[in-house]
């Protein structure tokens, strides 16, 4: 299985150029735990942490690198906050293909160390990613550079690979066939904007194609300290917006608009709205998707259960909704991260077999 499984939604390259690791068909898991906390009956997980880098990147790359196949590329130039760069290093590694990336100056260290195993060349650029002056310079240089034609330039938003960002579409067939058509609410992490934008154009190539009847509403979640289409969403301002990135959550320390125009308009057309929640509210979900669903994710990944649980604390949605979170990278990614999540706790040492017992016994 692998996103070409849904072709009608990608580039028609040759076949010998549709490149893959086996990405997508990911699962599609009901919540247990925490969906009858909050009220919900029908709460929804699509584990995208399970894809062969552990993100949904994975989709991404393996588009992008079919269409620098099909068009005889040989190297990509990319930038990330760390899952792009490795979902996009790993793809070229397999693909024979030359890899340098620009990181975020904030990217945690278990993403440069994956791209780095990959045999990509990793450079970090200092206020790329927080400083929205900085962060379009950087794309700048790189546009131009990529316009040498020394490299492809494979950015993950519709704005610098727009062919790339169609094998993020296919998360939309996926759902539909999972749950029958029957979705109601889709919540999902943005930055730049690109992930929502594409599931909301998946969803309404699947009504285009008799797929899906009623489109679901996509509801975009930001974390407050980068609220660049959240906030104008929920207000019914008519731009997306630049801002002084705060947030700690990494991987949508996005300040520039990007997508950001396009997604507000695309989730405003699903009647989906913004959500803004806290860092604090992040990593709270994160540890309970861990400590009550048994799902591993780092903190971008708990953004759209953040933003689902707020939502139906003040009533937004109704008990018997089908609601998906889309989860989007493994906890392995960030941990730093985990670290927090687990501060206080240890496996503890136990000097004697003879102690076993009394550990047992006095386990909570």
């Amino acid at each position: 299985m692998s996103i070409w499984n849904h072709a009608a939604f990608l580039p028609d390259h040759p076949a010998h150029c549709r490149f893959t690791l086996g990405e997508g068909n990911t699962p599609l898991v009901r919540s247990r735990r925490i969906g009858r906390s909050v009220g919900l009956e029908n709460l929804y997980f699509k584990l995208e942490s399970v894809n062969p880098t552990g993100s949904y990147k994975d989709r991404f790359a393996a588009a992008a690198v079919s269409s620098m196949l099909a068009e005889g590329a040989s190297t990509c130039l990319a930038t990330s906050s760390g899952n792009a760069g490795a979902a996009l290093a790993a793809y070229c590694a397999a693909a024979g293909l030359g890899c340098q990336v620009a990181v975020v100056e904030s990217a945690p260290q278990d993403k440069l160390t994956q791209m780095l195993a990959y045999g990509a060349s990793v450079f970090r650029i200092r206020g790329f990613g927080t400083d929205s002056r900085i962060s379009g310079e950087v794309l700048a240089s790189l546009q131009q550079f990529a316009s040498s034609g020394r490299a492809s330039l494979q950015i993950s938003a519709y704005r610098y690979s727009p062919e790339g960002m169609q094998g993020v579409e296919t998360l939309a067939p996926e759902l539909v066939e999972q749950l029958q058509g029957k979705l109601d609410h889709l919540f999902s992490p943005s930055g730049g904007g690109g992930l929502t934008l594409a599931v909301a154009r998946g969803f309404q190539k699947c009504r285009d194609m008799g797929l899906l009847q009623d489109i679901p509403r996509v509801e975009c979640v930001q974390p407050a300290g980068n609220d660049t289409i959240a906030g104008p969403l929920a207000t019914g301002a008519t731009a997306a917006r630049r801002v002084e990135c705060t947030t700690q959550v990494s991987g949508l320390q996005v300040p520039v608009v990007i997508d950001g125009q396009q997604t507000l308009s695309a989730c405003r057309a699903t009647a989906g709205t913004g959500h803004l929640v806290s860092d604090e509210d992040v990593y709270a979900a994160q540890a309970r998707l861990s400590a009550e669903e048994g799902i591993f994710c780092e903190p971008a990944a708990a953004v759209a259960l953040a933003g689902a649980l707020a939502a139906a604390r003040n009533g937004y949605l109704a008990s018997s909704a089908n609601v998906v979170c889309l989860v989007t990278g493994t906890g392995f990614k960030d941990n730093s991260a985990v670290a927090r999540m687990i501060s206080g706790r240890e496996a503890r040492l136990l000097e004697t077999p003879t102690q076993v017992t009394e550990f047992l016994e006095a386990a909570p």
